[in-house]
Parts: C-alpha cells; structure tokens; sequence
C-alpha cells in the first residue's frame, strides 16, 4: 500500500522531470546558434581601433554575395611578405584582435580582419552559411579590388575562425593555411562539453573541419595549446593527421586564447618560419 503510493507519488515528478528535459532539448535545437555566436562576449562596441598601438589601417567596408554590409580593417606592411585574411573567434569582434595584428605587422604581413554578420559594426545575423559568405567577400576584396595573388594570402583561422579558413581553404588555393585553437567539428565539441545530451541529433551546426581539412591543397600549420581549457588539445592533433603534406604542428601552452601571448617569441618565429617557407 505504502510502495503504491510512493509510486505514485514519483509519478508526476517523473513526468516533470521528463518534460523539463525535453523543453531542454527544444530550447537547445532553436537557439544552438546563440550559444555558439557570442558577439556581444565581452562587448559588440569596436572599443578601439589599430592605431591605439601606433599601426597605420584603412577601414573597409565588404559586401557579402546576399547583400550584408561587413566591417573591417586592411593594414598595410610596408615591405609585405603576403597578405593575412584573419578569420576571429566566435566571441568579441576585431578591437580585440589587437595583439594579433601588430605581431603580424611586426613579422612584415599586411592583414585583412573582418567581422562576420552580427559582430561589431556588421549588418545580419550570425550563421555557419552566413560565415562562409563572410569570408568569401572579404577574399574577393582581396583578389578582387586589391589584385592580390591568391598564393600571396594566408588564411588564418582561430578557434570557431580556423573552421572558416578551412572551408575557405577548400574552395580557393592560398598561399599557406594556419589552424590555430581549432575543433574537429561542432557536434564533436558539443558531445564533449554535453555529454548527458544527444548533441549529435540535435546540432544544426556543422563547422565540420577533419572532414574538410583532407581537401586543402596548401601548406598547412596546426597550432593548438596542450592546456587548452576549453577545445581539448587532442582537436588539434587530429586535425594535424587529417591534413596533407607539406604541414607542421605547433604547440603552445597556456590558455585557448592566450596560448599565443604566453608562447611570445617562440610562436613569432614559428609562424616566421612557416609562412617565409610556404609564402614567395
């Protein structure tokens, strides 16, 4: 009598509790793409610009195959070695790419920098589509308007970034590719983080960069923290083995986004060495 009435008891809790998960689950299907595109982490303000560390920049504007207006910044070297199409994260917008920009100024690379739709002063929507649109407008800028040599551009791509250059990689044939901080793909990650949620049937993202990373024809470097807290640094290795020759891997250490500022000189001459290498 009492077991029945326990039983019965558990039952609506039973039920809530059901219900609540899959409220969960509609909840994370509908707004994946909100946790994945933090432009506003830690602000979508451009607080400040290039020449707060004394480097000369030309703001542009690129407009995308659908008709959305990107913001970003062309900074010219003065004896350039190539050209750096830098493809940021998923958090943040260009102002905060500061220090990548004046260590490639320093290593003697002009750079493009650009926001995707919905980060900083850029129109839209974030999307994994809308990305490769973005990336695809600011490489036809390059070639385009400035007439550069696709073998002269190195695509760079950080964290959510490298899945960007990666793709891009794909379709065009740069000069040199680097992979820095990136993930295998967007369900890998998320069955890691989540691992009590059936990620992989819910994830209407993609961003599927060991599977892409086989058809890049360039020179490609792999740069990835063994203490990276938040892409595990197994991530890197397999994208390093999913690559083609000719390809190398750095390792860094310190955190996922300031491995690169804790590596110092050893990161520059790394990146030197690989691009005066890769790049002609």
């Amino acid at each position: 009598m009492h077991g029945r009435m326990a039983m019965n008891g558990l039952t609506p809790l039973l039920l809530m509790a059901v219900l609540g998960y899959a409220l969960f689950l509609v909840f994370l299907y509908f707004y994946q793409g909100r946790l994945l595109f933090q432009p506003n982490l830690p602000s979508r303000a451009v607080e400040r610009s290039p020449s707060a560390l004394g480097l000369i920049y030309e703001p542009i504007e690129l407009v995308t195959s659908d008709e959305i207006h990107l913001d970003g910044w062309f900074l010219p070297a003065l004896e350039e070695r190539g050209v750096i199409l830098f493809c940021h994260g998923n958090a943040g917008n260009i102002s905060h790419r500061l220090d990548s920009l004046f260590l490639f100024h320093r290593m003697g690379y002009s750079t493009l920098i650009f926001d995707y739709r919905g980060y900083g002063r850029s129109q839209g929507r974030p999307s994994e589509a809308g990305t490769y649109l973005d990336v695809e407008a600011a490489w036809r800028y390059l070639t385009r308007e400035r007439f550069i040599a696709p073998s002269r551009i190195i695509l760079f791509g950080r964290s959510l970034g490298a899945a960007v250059a990666v793709h891009q990689a794909v379709i065009h044939s740069p000069g040199a590719l680097i992979v820095e901080s990136g993930f295998t793909s967007v369900p890998d990650i998320g069955a890691e983080l989540y691992p009590f949620l059936p990620v992989r049937l819910l994830s209407r993202l993609d961003y599927n960069v060991q599977e892409q990373l086989p058809r890049v024809s360039c020179p490609v470097l792999v740069v990835h923290s063994r203490d990276d807290e938040i892409i595990p640094f197994r991530h890197g290795r397999a994208l390093y083995a999913a690559a083609n020759e000719p390809k190398q891997f750095l390792e860094l250490r310190g955190g996922h986004n300031d491995g690169f500022l804790q590596a110092g000189e050893a990161y520059t001459q790394a990146l030197a060495n690989f691009l005066s290498a890769s790049v002609k």
